[in-house]
């Protein structure tokens, strides 16, 4: 199925993430048997892209996320585009993550790291970086001031997003940011 039909179905929850996160996964040109993380599932919306663009994903959260945005339905939403063949689901902490080092060609995150307590942040893209290939892509989504602003109409809490880079400290790593309508997304490469 293509993302324009998924939007459809999916609604405007759903293609208002997909707007930046579709093209981002598209310019990267992974190859499709790429082992891809995805980490903070949500909804699944980018579990979802990704399943939609072919690739195989296995996607987690913590088990005692209490947030909002936490265990949320989304393999319902999967299975109503027919990716949920294509999405795995485990429970992990992503400052702990319980793969071996080097198990993933890709680690993404849709708006997941500035959810993570700031003294944490560090060792989560040091779990990042541990757990990809030598010439992995780790991709971090996160949302535009804009973006921020919108959702503290309805979640006045809701954290200011953070900048991947101030976390990199120590790892050997090339970045680029992409920035979106809804997301940029920072993406980062092993050098």
């Amino acid at each position: 199925m293509d993302i324009t039909k998924a939007k459809k179905i999916l609604g405007e929850k759903f293609s208002f993430s997909a707007i930046d996160t579709h093209k981002v996964i598209q310019d990267l040109k992974m190859p499709q048997d790429a082992k891809i993380l995805d980490i903070g599932t949500g909804m699944g919306n980018l579990a979802i892209t990704l399943a939609l663009s072919g690739y195989k994903v296995l996607t987690g959260e913590p088990k005692d996320d209490s947030s909002i945005y936490a265990k949320q339905d989304w393999h319902d939403n999967a299975q109503k585009v027919n990716v949920d063949h294509l999405i795995k689901f485990e429970f992990f902490d992503a400052s702990d993550i319980p793969f071996a080092d080097g198990a993933f060609d890709a680690v993404f995150s849709l708006g997941t790291l500035h959810h993570v307590k700031e003294a944490d942040r560090q060792k989560v893209l040091q779990e990042f970086y541990r757990t990809t290939t030598s010439n992995a892509v780790i991709c971090i989504f996160e949302p535009t001031l804009k973006t921020v602003e919108i959702i503290k109409q309805t979640d006045a809490a809701h954290p200011e997003a953070a900048d991947p880079n101030n976390y990199t400290l120590g790892l050997n790593l090339t970045s680029k940011k992409i920035e979106g309508i809804h997301f940029d997304a920072f993406i980062f490469k092993k050098s």
